[in-house]
């Protein structure tokens, strides 16, 4: 596991995820602009009890406010499934 991974893993906890699986795609990108810069490519799949009741823009929210400043750092793309245990 890289240390940004880790470090999602970490930030995201206070979301209480059943499940998170978090993909680093970041030498598909190679090359790209932000790439380049240092940010990473990522897939994620998170099912939490917290995403009941709430869209999916809002579900997104959530996981880049508890991602914080990795989001303007160590993340240059995020693709996001977040979902309640009753969805998967």
């Amino acid at each position: 596991m890289t240390d940004v991974i880790a470090a999602m893993r970490e930030r995201l906890a206070p979301l209480a995820a059943v499940r998170l699986e978090i993909r680093d795609d970041s030498a598909r990108h190679a090359g790209h602009a932000g790439a380049r810069a240092g940010g990473g490519h990522f897939a994620m799949t998170i099912v939490s009890a917290q995403f009941a009741g709430k869209r999916t823009m809002e579900r997104h929210r959530m996981v880049y406010h508890a991602l914080g400043a990795l989001m303007k750092t160590r993340i240059h793309a995020l693709s996001i499934a977040a979902r309640t245990p009753e969805e998967t």
